[in-house]
Order: C-alpha cells, then structure tokens, then sequence
C-alpha cells in the first residue's frame, strides 16, 4: 500500500512539472535586432513555431540588451549570434551560464568593413590603407545601429588608433539608412567605407569589396564568420520540443539571401517572405521538423505545414 501511494505521488509530481513545463513553453520570446538577416531567420522559427501550435513573441533590442534579456529570462531564443566578432558581448553571458550557445544556425557568412570595387581599385585594399585617404572618406566609417558589436569593433579601432583611424568618426545608424549611403556615393562614384556582410542582397545589388587586415577585430579570411543560436539558461530542458526545432534550423547563404531580397528589395513583410520561401521548399521544411512535434505532442506532418502557407506576395 505505501509503495502504491509512493508511486501516486511520484506520478502526480511528474506529470504536475509537465504540465509546468508545457505551460512554460505556450509562448515563446525572440529576440532580434535590427538586422535583416536575423530578421529573416526569426521569421522562419516564428512561422514555423506558430504552425505547430505556439505563440511567438518577437522584441527588438540592441546586441546588448538582447544579452541582458536574455540572462534576466526576457527573452527565450536569439538566432543572430555573429562569431567572432560579437565575442566580447556573447561570450561573458556564456560563461557564467546564463546564456546557453546551441549550435551553428549559419556557416560560412562574413562581416566586416567594404568599399566600393571602385575604391578598392583606387588603392583601399587593406584596413591599413584607409587612414591614407581619410579626406576622400570624409574622416567616417559607417556602421550600423548603436549598440552593434561591428560598430564597437570600430570605435575600438579609432579609440587606440589601429590602422592610424583616430582621426576617423564612426556613423552609427540603420541598416536601410546605411546602405541609403552607400547606393548614394555609388550612383555619384564618390567614397565610402562601411560595414558589410554575407549574406545580404547588397553583396548582389552593389559592387563592393571587402578589405584585408581586419583579423585582430573581425577575424580571419575577411571577417569569416560563422552564426549560433543563443537561448537562456534552461531553456532547452524546460522546452524540448522547441529545442529539437532549433537544434534542427541551418540555414545557407543562399537561402537567407532570398528571403532578405524579398524583405529588402521586394518591400515584403518578413513573415509572409518566410512564408512563401518555406512553401516553395518543402524539403527543407521537412528536414527542420523532423523528430519535432505539434504543441499538444501529436505528430507533426511538413508537407502539410508547408502547403498551409501558400499565399501570394501582393496579398
């Protein structure tokens, strides 16, 4: 009789933390900032997740308060994890366990300063060269949004003087209104140097080349780069399910390409560019659901899922 009651109260328990658990995992927190290819990537997650039955949130914030987020239990998944260059930030939440890095969501991506071919050809080749035609470049550097790892990077350079850029200041502001800028003193064949990155349309839309001698801030082979899935501390254990699903997202360079097109050039909302993207690529839907299951843990079926998002981009 005591061990029958043992066993009741052991099953209650476990089934109570269960439901716990399920409860926990009814929504779930992105994180993103304001950049395009995480924004396509997220919407991907988003989509998906909220065709098998979740309800997704997304909040955008600086690298930063991302982290802080993060770590406080804000937000549950950050997809844009940028390596090395977003090292300083990511890396001291990851030690202290309260941010957990999953796995490659990306591979083979790069981020780091460009120029036009035109100025490339002109004699800008290398970090080191910049500073040699400071007044060409007005004395800036375009980054992007405050609080952007790149953008530190380069206040780093020009607080230590690297590559001779102290006289240099650092433009911070968006990514539309950066690469305004640079589309700009495209058309007038006037100078420029900024942060660029692969994947991104730009690679196709714009002539540009990406400098040499970067290594110490950006890393090796002109900022080679390679993307991680972040989650808060916990998470994984307490939502297996949606864990099975990002331990399952890998992206490509061309795939985040189009999507990004779509959103950038296209002028289409994100969710309905994943989407369409998604319903036009069953295959890789399957791949990312495989082993995942509906919310209430019924069993999935991608095909259906894909066909479910069917629409038209001028809809």
């Amino acid at each position: 009789m005591r061990t029958i009651v043992i066993l009741a109260v052991f099953a209650s328990v476990f089934v109570g933390h269960k439901a716990y658990a399920a409860q926990q995992c009814e929504k779930i927190r992105f994180g993103i900032v304001d950049w395009s290819d995480v924004k396509a990537t997220t919407a991907v997650a988003s989509e998906l997740l909220e065709a098998l039955g979740y309800d997704v949130d997304i909040s955008s914030r600086s690298v930063s308060d991302t982290y802080d987020a993060m770590a406080n239990g804000d937000i549950d998944v950050f997809l844009g994890n940028w390596m090395p260059s977003m090292a300083p930030v990511a890396d001291p939440f990851i030690n202290d366990q309260k941010v957990e890095r999953l796995r490659p969501n990306l591979k083979g991506a790069k981020y780091t300063l460009a120029v036009p071919q035109y100025v490339y050809e002109a004699g800008v080749k290398n970090f080191s060269d910049i500073a040699k035609f400071q007044d060409k470049f007005d004395h800036n550097v375009y980054g992007i949004e405050k609080g952007n790892d790149g953008n530190q990077l380069i206040l780093d350079m020009i607080d230590t003087n690297a590559f001779g850029l102290s006289p240099f200041s650092l433009i911070e502001t968006s990514e539309r209104i950066m690469l305004a800028q640079v589309k700009g003193r495209i058309r007038d064949q006037k100078w420029i140097v900024f942060l660029a990155w692969a994947p991104h349309p730009m690679n196709e839309r714009f002539d540009i080349a990406y400098l040499d001698g970067g290594d110490d801030y950006f890393g090796p082979n002109q900022g080679g780069a390679t993307v991680y899935t972040n989650t808060r501390a916990g998470f994984v254990d307490q939502c297996a399910n949606v864990a099975k699903l990002l331990g399952n997202l890998e992206f490509s360079l061309a795939m985040e390409g189009q999507v990004m097109d779509m959103i950038l050039n296209q002028f289409v909302p994100q969710d309905r560019a994943a989407r369409h993207w998604m319903n036009q690529n069953p295959d890789r839907v399957e791949t990312w659901l495989k082993g995942v299951t509906y919310r209430d843990g019924s069993t999935t079926d991608a095909r259906a899922i894909a066909q479910s998002m069917k629409l038209t981009l001028s809809n």
